[in-house]
């Protein structure tokens, strides 16, 4: 069961008017969570959303019939998954549905973490990760892509760094739970 880091970088908000720009996937090792495969930048800019979308459907395995073919690990893959849908079906291709898979969303996580609350859960927020998104759009427009490229990076280590954390620790909280709370 191959585990990846998945995230994708978007012109805006809304999939049926704005497109993706990159596609960025990286295997990593179940058991620590740590990368055990390069992180692949598929990049809108050297070829065509329609191009990027065709290379990760054939490369990734996310379209193969076994369900653990291409285990998604994320934050907020949503946001990936409703991408993902609306633009493979307005490229004709068939709609790829990531959250009816096997896959790990780490948002629920950062909630708890941030007390509960939504607001200020994000990602940036609880790892070492410097921004948002928000600037990518500008950046992609100004022809900017190295300072794309480059948050495409330091998120990716951000995220990966939180999961491998989680992958650790997680276990000693069961054991917690375990003795604490089913007095």
């Amino acid at each position: 069961m191959p585990t990846y880091y998945f995230d994708i970088e978007t012109t805006g908000l809304d999939p049926k008017k704005d497109k993706i720009i990159t596609i960025q996937f990286q295997e990593l090792d179940r058991i620590s969570g740590k990368p055990s495969g390069p992180l692949r930048i598929l990049k809108e800019w050297e070829s065509s959303e329609r191009d990027i979308l065709r290379e990760f459907l054939d490369k990734s395995g996310v379209m193969e019939e076994y369900p653990f073919a291409f285990v998604p690990v994320g934050y907020n893959l949503t946001f990936e998954h409703n991408f993902l849908k609306e633009r493979t079906a307005q490229h004709s291709f068939t709609p790829v549905d990531i959250l009816n898979h096997p896959s790990i969303d780490l948002r629920p996580f950062g909630v708890l973490m941030n007390k509960g609350e939504f607001k200020g859960s994000g990602l940036e927020k609880i790892t070492s990760k410097p921004s948002d998104g928000s600037n990518v759009p500008t950046w992609y427009h100004g022809k900017e892509y190295a300072k794309i490229t480059e948050y495409i990076e330091v998120e990716a280590r951000a995220f990966i760094q939180l999961y491998s954390w989680l992958l650790k620790e997680m276990p000693s909280f069961l054991e917690k739970f375990r003795k604490e709370g089913m007095k």
